[in-house]
């Protein structure tokens, strides 16, 4: 049933998501109103609201215009169902932006692939990726990602090599322009922010463990299921895929070496999650079998997201 109600892409579905998108964030903000009586709290929480749901839909429209999956509301529904597992990620606005920027540097790093415009979107992505590195340092380990893309589809040419530089110039010099209006110390900015821990101690009760513990399991299920079928996929998408695989481990680094750890920061694996949930239920063509992946992670994501409240 949940596979035929998304199985074409309609606005019937994305309202559907949407709405429910506003229901659980509204229920996760209500459990402390104090924001209520400020305009300022307010327009915070209807800001932090835009930018989930606009990476939710940009993670759609990834997948859409690469061709990574058919007409259906599949991804945005996986994309939803997995961020139901960190409900405090709704609260925390750098990971929020920090995982939106590097949303839109991965629509020009796959759209590379056309080799249209190439060094505009290396450029591109290298500036959302470094913008978003301000909002949550490690994020530009997700630089990587613009090095495999170049690898891929544009190595010969040496000047797509130079422009990450040109991107890092430009975004350390506004920043700096920014620092200087506004009084902000660089070396204590980054002194609280560049530095690995590997600690795994933060959870607060055994509910963040549970969800994490579940989250694992859902994440080694959707990444065994493209790797062991990769081959068997259209060969013009393999290098999409790989950037796909690339990016969640990337995510999955930045969790396990980041300083003030929370599940809070799994949320940069939820698009390349969403996006491996969606070919694995496309690909499999087993519609019981794909009712079962969707019921099991309905019940997770609900069980997650109700305990943690």
């Amino acid at each position: 049933m949940i596979t035929s109600v998304f199985k074409k892409s309609t606005p019937l579905n994305y309202s559907l998501v949407v709405i429910l998108m506003l229901v659980f964030f509204f229920i996760s903000q209500f459990q402390d109103i104090s924001w209520a009586k400020s305009l300022i709290s307010v327009s915070e929480k209807i800001s932090l609201l835009i930018v989930a749901l606009g990476s939710m839909l940009i993670t759609n429209f990834v997948v859409k215009k690469n061709g990574l999956s058919k007409d259906n509301g599949y991804t945005i529904f996986f994309y939803l169902l997995l961020s139901l597992f960190f409900p405090s990620a709704l609260n925390n606005p750098n990971i929020l932006l920090a995982n939106f920027f590097v949303l839109l540097a991965l629509r020009r790093l796959l759209s590379l692939q056309s080799l249209k415009a190439s060094k505009e979107k290396i450029f591109d992505a290298s500036l959302w990726i470094l913008l978003a590195s301000l909002f949550h340092f490690w994020c530009i380990l997700f630089m990587i990602l613009v090095f495999i893309s170049i690898v891929f589809h544009v190595a010969r040419d040496y000047r797509n090599w130079i422009l990450p530089f040109i991107a890092l110039f430009a975004i350390a010099t506004l920043f700096l322009l920014v620092s200087l209006l506004f009084n902000i110390d660089v070396i204590a900015f980054f002194q609280n922010r560049a530095y690995v821990d590997f600690r795994i101690n933060y959870f607060t009760n055994n509910y963040q463990n549970g969800a994490l513990s579940i989250y694992v399991a859902v994440a080694l299920f959707f990444v065994s299921s493209l790797l062991l079928t990769l081959s068997n996929r259209p060969l013009l998408l393999h290098s999409s895929y790989k950037k796909i695989v690339a990016y969640f481990f990337i995510g999955v680094i930045i969790y396990i070496i980041s300083p003030n750890k929370s599940n809070d920061l799994l949320l940069f694996t939820v698009a390349p999650l969403a996006i491996m949930g969606t070919s694995h239920i496309e690909f499999t063509q087993q519609k019981l079998n794909n009712e079962i992946v969707f019921g099991v992670l309905i019940l997770c994501s609900l069980f997650t997201f109700f305990s943690q409240l």
